[in-house]
């Protein structure tokens, strides 16, 4: 009977790469396919948002924090989970990311942050932690879903897209102005030292505009210019039935005026008589002026306060080319206390929708102010209920060259500061009193208005308990003739409405207030409808005033002090530009 026998040179037995066989290596693989397929399931397992919360560390801190977000619930159905925004999608990212989670088996056990105390004791180095981390990695986890190549800057918001820009041509990334979009935002906890370094562009993650993001400025660039267009024709539409019933307002004034006065006419007459132009001719701007709560400079450009103050400082970045459109929504949050307002009023509207016209011959400026009064807002904390009793309307006009630091991007807000009077960083009375400077500034009423040229420095971050601004770092007063001599100071012109009084001064070491010499004003109100007219020489040889020239451009900005309002409680415009016949400013005095 013949015997079986194993032939070692079979098929199977075959030597293969490190002395494997076939049969070994088939075996190897099969432990392979099913060590594999028990090592993802349990890498899945642990990588959702019902694994992540089964702790109630997590489940009763973090994600109650998460579930109000849009990143839980939104219009679209898109829900970014734990994992999403913590856990790396590279798979070798991801195994050391799962390392590193052994750390938090330690401290579960150990009950470091068993507690709502002690996770809130621990909130900031947890946070500080995750921000680094995604900072060195371009946002990593950010870009799971967002891709800068796929933002079409057209359906973004005007302060989005100057943003993006920025972060594309400085090297700035999501997580730089994204903190606190899940959870609570503790970057206020920060220093400033930390705040800086955090989010100081990385030169490595400068890139070019994405083509989409570029596509959509063009399409952006065509709509601005078509809605620009269709309200300058639906201003025009309407102008002559407004002038109408301007001239209507102001002619029964007028009358009533002058049967009160008999003989002698009154001021607002003659006034009348030397500010009749052809408001035909004036170009018109609708601008909305908001309450701006407690933004000084100083917050402005302190980087804990205002997410633009890096653009703004170091991009010279305006104002109006992030907020000019949202200046609304701003004063509602600042007005009801949301945001930058300790002292909120009842019932003070947020912002005030105003038409603005502008005109010119070869000697003067003529500006027309038109808006809706509104109700009264008895303010709280002042007997009575009104701030001014006197007046029941102010208006303040401010112009200025880029000779003042800011100015050229901010307007008057260059020249308004945390120490000024009713602002959080005011000094008392008796500071005030005590200091040196009390012989060379008005001090009787608090620290006024004033711009940084008059100063020796400004404190703008409050570090170690400093005092935010500067009004009690005077420059000598040879420093300061010099400054003044170089036009470094902000003309600023006003009207009382309740007294009648045209003010003309200017904004420099303080505010100073004179005569109203080269500036003339016209107020009425009615139907509930205030039409303010000003005509202003266009050159002069007072101290403080600005000559303005045909062919330049300066910064325009104005306040309203309505319903009795003083103080930092009036509503203001951004800094707009005003030129002569230039189509390419936002303020444009066309010529009779």
């Amino acid at each position: 009977m013949a015997k079986f026998s194993f032939n070692k040179d079979t098929f199977f037995s075959r030597k293969m790469i490190f002395g494997t066989t076939i049969v070994g290596a088939f075996a190897f693989f099969i432990f392979g396919i099913i060590f594999w397929g028990f090592f993802n399931t349990a890498m899945e397992a642990t990588n959702n948002m019902e694994f992540c919360i089964s702790c109630h560390e997590m489940e009763n801190n973090v994600y109650q924090e998460y579930k109000p977000t849009i990143h839980y619930a939104n219009r679209t159905g898109v829900r970014a989970g734990c994992p999403d925004c913590h856990v790396p999608d590279p798979w070798i990212h991801k195994i050391v990311r799962k390392i590193q989670a052994t750390n938090e088996l330690y401290h579960k056990v150990m009950g470091t942050v068993d507690t709502p105390e002690k996770f809130n004791a621990h909130r900031l180095t947890m946070a500080k932690r995750v921000w680094k981390t995604m900072k060195e990695t371009d946002s990593r986890e950010c870009r799971n879903c967002h891709h800068f190549d796929t933002m079409n800057s057209e359906f973004q918001k005007p302060r989005a897209r100057m943003q993006h820009l920025n972060a594309f041509s400085t090297g700035q990334t999501c997580i730089d102005c994204h903190k606190g979009i899940a959870h609570h935002n503790v970057r206020n906890l920060l220093t400033d030292e930390e705040l800086e370094e955090l989010e100081k562009p990385n030169p490595a993650f400068i890139r070019d505009v994405p083509e989409m993001f570029a596509e959509g400025l063009k399409k952006l660039a065509i709509k601005e210019a078509a809605a620009a267009e269709a309200e300058k024709q639906t201003l025009a539409n309407t102008k002559e039935k407004e002038e109408q019933r301007i001239e209507v307002a102001v002619k029964e004034a007028l009358a009533q005026q002058a049967a009160k006065m008999s003989e002698k006419k009154t001021k607002s007459d003659k006034n009348n008589s030397s500010i009749n132009v052809d408001w035909s001719k004036a170009s018109s701007r609708n601008i909305t002026l908001f309450y701006p709560g407690e933004t000084s400079l100083e917050w402005v450009l302190n980087g804990k306060d205002h997410g633009g103050a890096r653009p703004f400082e170091q991009g010279n970045d305006r104002c109006v080319t992030c907020h000019d459109k949202e200046t609304a929504n701003m004063g509602q949050k600042m007005v009801t206390g949301e945001k930058a307002e300790t002292n909120p009023i009842p019932g003070k509207r947020g912002s005030i929708p105003v038409t603005v016209q502008a005109t010119h011959d070869n000697d003067y400026l003529y500006m027309r102010f038109s808006w809706d009064e509104d109700n009264h807002a008895p303010v709280p904390f002042v007997e009575g209920g009104k701030m001014d009793p006197n007046n029941p309307m102010k208006l303040a006009i401010m112009l200025t060259t880029d000779d003042v630091e800011y100015a050229d991007r901010a307007g008057c807000w260059s020249s308004c500061h945390h120490d000024a009077r009713n602002m959080p960083d005011t000094p008392d009375m008796d500071s005030l009193t005590a200091s040196s400077f009390a012989a060379e500034l008005d001090l009787s009423g608090g620290v006024t208005k004033y711009v940084k040229e008059s100063r020796t420095d400004i404190e703008v971050k409050g570090r170690r308990g400093k005092k935010r601004g500067g009004w009690d770092k005077l420059k000598e007063t040879d420093a300061l003739k010099a400054e003044m001599d170089a036009d470094k100071y902000i003309d600023l012109i006003r009207y009382k409405s309740g007294e009648k009084i045209s003010e003309n001064g200017h904004v420099f070491a303080e505010r100073k207030m004179t005569g109203g010499q080269d500036v003339e004003f016209d107020a009425v109100l009615k139907a509930g409808k205030w039409s303010l007219i000003m005509k202003r020489k266009l050159t002069s040889d007072q101290v403080g005033d600005i000559s303005l020239s045909l062919d330049k451009v300066y910064n325009f900005g104005f306040a309203i002090h309505d319903d009795y309002s003083d103080s930092r409680f009036h509503h203001v415009s951004l800094g707009y530009k005003l030129g002569f016949d230039n189509d390419t400013v936002e303020v444009n005095a066309k010529s009779q």
